[in-house]
């Protein structure tokens, strides 16, 4: 058996993910035996970074409220051998990163078993160090490893699955309730930026949780501070998930957010996804401030502190959001790749390079600041929003006030190319979807309409700026899956339709698309 192929397979970037339930259309792909050869694995590498003994080391392990949960977390202290285990239970993925640097845990690493907004059947395990999440290749060095000790160790059983056959050693394992000390250290956050012991007296907030793992946000952190978070909804933990996708992007979800804080009379609306790294608000009207939106907001918070500083995004932002970045903030915007881990990268490189990046987003709504460790974490950047409104209330103003100016596009369109089993030749989908990228480019260099944008760091992407349309397209490949993303945006009603009509030959001919 190819012991290596089941662990690669479950690479997602720097996360790992897979089915932890089969379903009529989805085989069990990731089993508890192979999680805990990846904890193996992990072990092993902390070992190496370490420079300590097994019985050394001290790792968190947290979930979220997916319905596997509890079962992964097992196998994982299993694999975990003698390391020192502490189970933190139901927490947040910002909550486990911080277990590393808040003085109360100091762990030396944690495990987050969550697969954020994803079907209720999928679950994924992330890791960090005090550095941080890891690296894509260091994920595929603790998948190698893995795989090395299955060869080793395990065997294949009747169902092709790969069953765990390490020794199993006597274990250390603790409880530890990290979400306690992560919300009484964001109390502290929110004092410090506000300026009084009670900074939230006054203001009403509304929650939304999604049922998953932040429901603690509303009552541990804000309600302690004098807020009134009465009608905020779905805190219950449930893995299946009943009221909507545990989403900031989501359309449903995002409806329910802004009724929840509209029916409560609310000063603002918090929604966080399942895990609680990633989040969006919306205003006492029910205006959704998420993607573009959100990012502007999060930039005019930070302008005064940081004037002139660069806000990193991915690819897909409009055009409306760097007008308003660099002509009405007086900021640098620097759009790079699709991908969190990319984008708070590409923060971290800037700010080490001399160039101060205190914000990099991506539209997804995971946000990370530098000041938090350029940590992705859902609650700190609802913090920051609200600390802002708690300020700004006092003084008789409103926060939307910050966002006055931003444009926003009049039409915008995802249309996604299925390229998986596409390619019809020896090729793969990755370079046939490379094959497209080089063709498109080739066919826009030949209309004069066409702008390719430079510098442009994912696929390729065209400005339109003529009497009949003024908009953009950004086609690329997709960063895990067998698929092309194209996004369109237009400044007026029809220009969407009107730019796919002068694309529409090139697509015509690449007859093993599939919309």
């Amino acid at each position: 058996m190819d012991f290596e192929k089941p662990f690669l397979k479950l690479q997602n970037g720097n996360d790992v993910r897979g089915a932890a339930i089969a379903t009529d259309t989805e085989p069990l792909t990731l089993t508890p035996d192979l999680v805990s050869y990846i904890a193996a694995g992990f072990l092993s590498f902390l070992e190496e970074k370490l420079g300590k003994k097994q019985d050394q080391i001290r790792i968190g392990i947290g979930r979220d409220s997916r319905i596997t949960g509890s079962a992964v977390a097992e196998a994982c202290i299993r694999g975990l051998g003698a390391a020192r285990i502490y189970d933190c239970g139901m927490a947040s993925t910002p909550a486990m990163f911080q277990s590393t640097v808040l003085e109360e845990s100091n762990f030396d690493a944690s495990v987050m078993i969550t697969a954020s907004h994803l079907p209720f059947n999928r679950n994924g395990i992330k890791f960090f160090t005090k550095d941080g999440a890891l690296e894509k290749s260091e994920l595929t060095q603790i998948l190698e490893t893995a795989a090395r000790l299955a060869g080793q160790y395990g065997k294949e059983d009747d169902l092709a699955l790969i069953s765990y056959g390490m020794p199993q050693k006597e274990q250390n394992v603790e409880t530890f309730d990290i979400v306690s000390a992560y919300s009484r250290s964001m109390q502290e956050t929110i004092k410090r930026l506000v300026g009084t012991d009670q900074p939230l007296k006054g203001l009403h907030i509304v929650v939304d949780a999604g049922n998953g793992a932040a429901g603690f946000f509303p009552g541990q952190i804000l309600a302690p501070l004098g807020a009134d978070v009465s009608g905020s909804v779905y805190l219950e933990p449930d893995g299946m998930f009943p009221n909507h996708v545990p989403n900031p992007e989501n359309k449903t979800a995002m409806k329910a957010i802004s009724q929840a804080t509209v029916a409560a009379g609310a000063d603002l609306g918090v929604i966080f996804d399942c895990d609680g790294d990633r989040a969006a608000v919306v205003f006492s009207d029910g205006t959704p401030v998420n993607r573009n939106t959100l990012i502007a907001l999060l930039a005019a918070i930070i302008k005064d502190e940081h004037p002139g500083s660069v806000v990193v995004t991915d690819s897909v932002t409009s055009d409306e959001l760097t007008e308003f970045l660099e002509e009405k903030l007086g900021m640098k915007h620097f759009r790079f790749k699709r991908g969190y881990k990319n984008v708070i990268d590409k923060g971290i490189e800037l700010c080490e390079s001399g160039q101060d990046c205190e914000l990099a987003i991506e539209t997804s709504g995971h946000g990370a600041f530098r000041e938090n460790y350029f940590s992705d974490d859902g609650a700190y950047l609802s913090v920051r929003i609200i600390c802002r409104l708690a300020v700004m209330k006092r003084e008789g103003a409103y926060i939307s006030s910050l966002i006055d100016g931003l444009r926003q596009p009049a039409e915008s369109e995802e249309v996604r190319f299925d390229i998986g089993d596409q390619a019809g030749d020896d090729r793969d989908f990755k370079e046939y979807g490379t094959w497209v990228l080089d063709s498109f480019r080739e066919f826009a260099l030949a209309d004069p309409r066409f702008h390719i944008v430079e510098p442009n760091y994912e696929g390729i992407r065209i400005a339109f700026d003529d009497e009949q349309v003024k908009g953009w397209l950004l086609i690329r490949k997709s960063l895990h899956d067998p698929v092309l993303p194209m996004n369109i945006e237009a400044q007026a009603p029809g220009g969407v339709e009107l730019i796919k009509d002068r694309i529409r030959p090139f697509f015509e001919k690449c007859s093993r698309l599939s919309a």
